[in-house]
């Protein structure tokens, strides 16, 4: 590997150090619809992305609520730190489409219509704006690690 890709390769290494994230894989609700609840979330701090989860009258926003606790929970679990002093916010969401199921409906005539029913795979992924508290408890773990 070339000396630009190492630094690139590091740089990014480093910046995916402070971050946490969640994926849900095979959701059976349409990518198109799972989007209009993914943009009305991005960017913004997690305790108010969770009130606008929690509120929403959409059907993928229960699925997407879900996936935001588990990420605050990896959070927790990743800097052994509660996620209200770290002021988490949403810094990535994105809807991938997933497998498709085909099925097929009775129509007049003796025809079929084809019925597409479509899945999706969705990753949040959470960073602090507080980036000091984040990079000191990684040194943290790569001073100990060291030590061992």
């Amino acid at each position: 590997m070339g000396a630009r890709k190492q630094i690139a390769a590091k740089a990014r290494k480093e910046q995916k150090s402070t971050q946490c994230s969640a994926k849900a894989v095979g959701v059976p609700t349409s990518p198109r619809k799972m989007r209009l609840v993914a943009d009305a979330i991005r960017g913004k701090d997690v305790m108010q992305a969770l009130n606008i989860l929690t509120f929403s009258t959409k059907h993928a926003s229960n699925t997407m609520e879900k996936l935001l606790r588990s990420a605050i929970a990896n959070w927790e679990n990743k800097f052994e730190m509660a996620a209200d002093e770290s002021e988490l916010f949403v810094k990535e969401v994105f809807v991938d489409g997933g497998r498709t199921l085909k099925r097929f409906l009775p129509a007049p005539m003796g025809r079929a219509y084809r019925i597409r029913k479509r899945s999706n795979h969705v990753t949040i992924v959470l960073d602090s704006r507080n980036q000091q508290l984040a990079t000191e408890v990684v040194e943290e773990e790569q001073i100990e690690n060291n030590e061992n």
